[in-house]
């Protein structure tokens, strides 16, 4: 009976929140014929070849436009559209979604090995 309740909790546990979204939007600065060009601040993780979305935040994040970053310098990035529903506009925002970071880059996870590692040296211990 435990093993299934942890096996349940478990499982729980495993399903993506949607507080764990790391889509990030960017003020759009500037906009081209074929590109668009935004404010990427001090999001030093933003990349040439990365592939984003232009959306209306005031019609409930409707999809305005799809675009792949073609160039980043001193806190803006140029970006060339790929697919357009409709013109984007300057009060459209600009969403790319965050890389996420290996394993072993979070503290969580050392001390997650440190942890579990010494749990499992004192029960093998004590079942001697």
């Amino acid at each position: 009976m435990a093993g299934v309740l942890l096996f349940i909790a478990g499982a729980l546990m495993a399903l993506p929140a949607h507080a764990q979204s790391r889509a990030v939007r960017f003020e759009i600065t500037a906009i081209g014929d074929s590109t668009i060009e935004f404010r990427t601040a001090t999001s030093k993780w933003v990349r040439p070849g990365q592939l984003g979305v232009a959306v209306d935040p005031r019609r409930r994040d409707v999809l305005i436009a799809r675009f792949r970053v073609e160039l980043v310098r001193e806190g803006s990035a140029i970006a060339v559209i790929t697919g357009q529903t409709t013109a984007i506009a300057m009060d459209h925002v600009a969403v790319l979604d965050e890389p996420r970071r290996s394993a072993y880059a979070s503290p969580a996870f050392w001390i997650g090995i440190v942890v579990g590692g010494a749990l499992g040296f004192i029960g093998g211990m004590a079942s001697r």
